[in-house]
């Protein structure tokens, strides 16, 4: 009897516990919804190119000599003709000491001449020199003007090798890292000692196919060089600035089979840093209503690209053909027609088939 009261217990417990299972797969499923929207949205067409500096300056020593200090912080903003380096000045202003003593000994030298050519040219005029004499006198003037010349050039270069000890800023910009520190001896030889950015404008350069580059020109259907130009990081962030592209080269890279463009990126925050890759978005032409869904909606597997809607308060599938990127949204131009419940929110715990309770989710769905 005993045994019998333990049994009727387990199989009610178990049946409960089946009816309970059985009314938990069968509650809808939470899930947040966007509607499929139809809008006006220009063309876009995506690209991976690079951040390139306007002015990109590498500071060289343009003489060999002790290091004997830094005048920059590195990082810094810094005005073009900013000291940057001093270079010890002793053996140079000794070298221009020589030098303009090697001038004025010539130019002594030359001035004589002048004055023994005057008197050779009087005694010849008054029939007391000879011609020989005169000659000579004008072949000194020559031989002491040259030297002059010479040693005039070898102070001028002494002066300006005296000038390069101090290496001053040749653009505006941000400076990098010192590879040089004090105590070093530097030269031509020694490479680069920093580098200088220009930071405000920045380029943005990428290859464009031209298969590519004739899609845009068609369907833009306004000149390329109107178009606008937005970037977005490598973490997804769309960059708060648009641009536009100022430069397109006038020849292929046979290598790749594509032609360079270029475009101009205002850069006040400092946000855009030289030799940073980003994705490149041109947008242009006459805007044409297309279906815009989020991207968060949009799910891929062997076979393609697919989104839960809403229809008859189940989940069911659509298989689509995505077009371009526009903001947050991309572009379906196949399998939406507008107006379908798209599941954004809870994708997770849905199949097809699976009821669904459906709540609106406001702000996912935006456009350019």
């Amino acid at each position: 009897m005993r045994l019998l009261t333990c049994a009727s217990v387990f199989l009610t417990c178990s049946l409960t516990v089946a009816v309970c299972a059985q009314e938990n797969r069968s509650a809808p499923v939470p899930v947040g919804v966007v509607k499929a929207e139809r809008k006006a949205t220009s063309q876009t067409w995506d690209f991976v190119g690079r951040v390139e500096a306007i002015n990109r300056v590498e500071v060289r020593a343009r003489v060999t000599g002790y290091l004997e200090d830094v005048l920059f912080t590195e990082g810094q903003q810094i005005k073009q003709g900013a000291p940057l380096y001093q270079i010890e000045k002793g053996l140079f202003e000794a070298a221009v000491q020589q030098a303009e003593g090697a001038a004025a000994k010539t130019k002594a030298a030359y001035d004589l001449a002048v004055l023994q050519l005057q008197r050779a040219q009087e005694l010849l005029d008054k029939n007391t020199g000879t011609v020989v004499a005169r000659d000579q006198a004008r072949a000194a003037v020559d031989s002491a003007k040259g030297s002059m010349l010479i040693d005039e050039g070898n102070l001028k270069q002494a002066r300006i090798n005296l000038g390069y000890t101090d290496i001053t800023a040749p653009a505006a910009g941000e400076i990098g890292k010192t590879n040089i520190t004090k105590g070093n001896v530097v030269g031509p030889d020694s490479g680069p000692l920093t580098v200088i950015v220009s930071q405000d404008p920045m380029y943005v350069t990428f290859p464009v196919s031209q298969r590519e580059l004739l899609e845009v020109r068609e369907k833009g259907g306004v000149d390329v060089k109107h178009l606008k130009v937005s970037v977005r990081f490598s973490n997804g962030t769309l960059y708060d600035q648009q641009g536009t592209v100022n430069f397109i080269d006038v020849t292929v890279d046979r290598t790749t089979d594509t032609v360079l463009v270029r475009a101009t990126m205002p850069n006040p925050t400092g946000k855009l840093v030289d030799g940073l890759l980003m994705r490149v978005l041109i947008e242009g032409g006459t805007p044409q209503e297309r279906v815009l869904v989020p991207q968060a909606a949009l799910i891929s597997d062997q076979q393609g690209i697919y989104v839960f809607i809403v229809e008859n308060e189940k989940a069911a599938v659509r298989r689509i053909k995505v077009g371009n990127e526009s903001g947050p949204n991309v572009v379906v131009e196949q399998g939406l027609s507008g107006g379908e419940q798209v599941i954004v929110q809870g994708l997770q715990s849905i199949q097809a088939g699976t009821s669904v309770r459906a709540t609106p989710v406001m702000g996912t769905l935006t456009s350019n």
